[in-house]
């Protein structure tokens, strides 16, 4: 008598769902993260603001050649915000990507389908960022009032910069082999980008190689369209292209390191009947 059939894999947009939310979830349940986000961007906001407020600086606008003479608690503010987006949207999706990669492979191993995970993981990426970015340039308000169009410059460079950093994480979770590895890259690599925008306290602020740094071009938009009401999107693109350079590199290395080619002895069929366990249900 023949053994029985393996149960049929679910279409793509049966699964897809199901990723999704257990993506969401994995990359939301980091509660140092909420915590980091709900009590340090406030702090955070404070001491740069107590530390710069009402000394002047020059910024320059690289797109039109103009030097702004800006606020510099204001200018700082700006920073600031992009500096906590950078490491806790990196935090978030480093740590969740890194626990789950032993499950997904089970997962593709099981029959689930790479493209779902990775569709499922690029859109949980951005959700998690946008949230990010919107809570971090909504407290930016306590401490000062930008026109409405500067917030929307302020709020679209700081969501950027969290897709940008989010798309790291996700590259870092899927490459590095230890957490203080990718902590450490996350957080000083954040640093030193948002810091080096600021002139502030980097003499070199305005010097043409800040162009080659992730934060540049969200920084340039924040301040061009906050202070100069210039809508820089150029450079908004350019903090686009950063995150979609990352997420690319890192969906590929996720795709090889969650291939099931390592079990060429086993059907998909065997997969299927093995893993099934290993579906997460509707």
């Amino acid at each position: 008598m023949s053994a029985p059939e393996a149960p049929e894999l679910r279409p793509l947009y049966g699964q897809f769902p199901t990723a999704l939310r257990f993506s969401v979830r994995d990359q939301t349940r980091n509660r140092l993260a909420g915590m980091l986000l709900v009590v340090f961007v406030p702090v955070w906001y404070l001491m740069m603001d107590a530390l710069a407020s009402g000394e002047m600086l020059d910024f320059k606008l690289y797109a039109t050649g103009e030097i702004l003479h800006v606020d510099g608690g204001r200018l700082t503010l700006i920073s600031a915000g992009l500096n906590s987006v950078t490491m806790i949207a990196g935090f978030v999706v480093f740590d969740a990507v890194r626990k789950a990669l032993a499950f997904d492979r089970r997962l593709v191993f099981a029959g689930c389908r790479q493209a779902t995970l990775i569709g499922a993981k690029t859109l949980a990426v951005a959700l998690v960022a946008t949230a990010i970015a919107l809570y971090t340039a909504l407290a930016i308000l306590f401490f000062w009032r930008p026109t409405t169009g500067g917030w929307l410059a302020v709020f679209a460079g700081f969501t950027v910069i969290a897709l940008t950093y989010g798309a790291f994480g996700l590259l870092l979770g899927v490459l590095v082999k230890h957490d203080l590895e990718g902590f450490f890259l996350i957080i000083m690599g954040g640093l030193m980008d948002t810091f080096l925008q600021n002139p502030l306290g980097n003499p070199l602020a305005n010097k043409p190689v800040l162009e080659w740094f992730p934060s540049f071009g969200p920084m340039q938009f924040a301040v061009g369209g906050s202070f100069g009401h210039n809508a820089l999107w150029g450079h908004l693109i350019l903090g686009l292209a950063w995150a979609a350079a990352f997420i690319a590199v890192g969906l590929v290395i996720f795709r090889i390191r969650t291939s099931n080619r390592t079990h060429p002895s086993l059907p998909r069929r065997e997969y299927s009947r093995r893993g099934s366990a290993a579906l997460p249900s509707e």
